[in-house]
């Protein structure tokens, strides 16, 4: 993965933050500690990695450690979604078809999710073939 599809990488981290941030902001007052937390907290582990795997020389560990916790990430985004968390907003229940809010607000999020995991699926294939060059 170059420079260039690393900065790609961040600029999509960030813009799924910010997305992430706007959405978790809305979930139910009883869950601003739990489960959002953890999201929050899941997602700037998987951050984390990111400026990891591009400082370090040998990514082999770092990109493993980064397809775990983006894994983590999905679920805990995905069963967010299942207890009905989307369907919120100022932390009560949307008035308005409140299951078609929470679908729309889930399926943006779950996009970048998906779009970051093509990224770093697409890096650890990269650098496994770099690997393999180097020692043959």
């Amino acid at each position: 993965m170059g420079l260039h599809d690393e900065a790609k990488l961040d600029r999509k981290f960030v813009e799924f933050a910010k997305l992430m941030n706007i959405h978790l902001n809305h979930f139910p007052k009883h869950e601003k500690y739990g489960l959002a937390l953890e999201i929050r907290r899941t997602a700037y582990a998987v951050y984390g990695f990111i400026v990891e795997a591009q400082k370090r020389y040998h990514k082999k560990t770092a990109l493993s450690s980064l397809d775990v916790e983006h894994e983590k990430l999905r679920m805990l985004v995905r069963l967010s979604f299942e207890l009905g968390y989307f369907e919120f907003k100022d932390g009560k229940r949307e008035q308005k078809s409140p299951a078609a809010a929470g679908e729309h607000r889930y399926l943006a999020l779950s996009r970048l999710v998906d779009e970051l995991g093509r990224m770093i699926g697409g890096w650890i294939v990269v650098d496994r073939q770099l690997a393999t060059r180097e020692a043959s």
